[in-house]
C-alpha cells in the first residue's frame, strides 16, 4: 500500500447523537442519529448511488448533458443472528437524454457504463459486494 492510496475521514461528536465527518481536504459532513441529518445507513446507500452516478455520469456526459439524471439506492435495514445489516441493495438509474446524435450515443452507451460501474469501477459499491474486514481499536489520548 501507498500514501497515494490512503483515503482517511475523522469523525467528531459534535453533540449527542450528531456528528461531523471531516476529509483530509477539509471538507465536511454533518451526520445524526435522528432528526433531518442523514443516518450513517443513509450516508452509505448515498455513498454507493453517488460513486455509481459519477461514473455513469463522465462516460454519458462526454457526449450529451442528460435532461434527467437520477440514481435512486434503496435496501432494507435488518437485525438477525449475524447482527444489524443491510439486505437486498438496489441502485436504480433514471436517464433521460434530448433528442440528437449525441445523445442518441449517450443513450447506446448508458447499460454499458452502468454495468462497468457495478462490476470494476465504483469503489464504494464494489467494497460493499465484495466485502473487506473492518477493525476496531482504541488509541489512548
Amino acid at each position: 500500500m501507498t500514501e497515494d492510496s490512503l483515503r482517511s475521514v475523522a469523525v467528531e461528536r459534535t453533540a449527542t447523537g450528531h456528528f461531523t465527518a471531516t476529509n483530509a481536504r477539509g471538507g465536511t459532513i454533518s451526520f445524526a442519529t435522528e432528526g433531518a441529518e442523514f443516518t450513517p445507513v443513509e450516508l452509505l446507500l448515498a455513498a454507493i448511488g453517488g460513486c455509481t452516478a459519477v461514473d455513469v455520469d463522465v462516460a454519458t456526459a462526454r457526449h450529451a448533458e442528460a435532461d434527467r439524471f437520477l440514481v435512486t439506492v434503496t435496501g432494507h435495514k435488518v437485525s438477525d443472528e449475524q447482527g444489524n445489516r443491510m439486505t437486498d441493495l438496489a441502485v436504480t438509474f433514471s436517464v433521460a437524454f434530448p433528442d440528437g446524435e449525441e445523445a442518441d450515443r449517450a443513450r447506446a452507451i448508458l447499460p454499458r457504463a452502468v454495468k462497468a460501474s457495478h462490476d470494476r469501477l465504483c469503489t464504494v459499491s464494489r467494497t460493499v459486494e465484495i466485502g473487506t474486514p473492518v477493525t476496531a481499536t482504541i488509541q489512548e489520548p
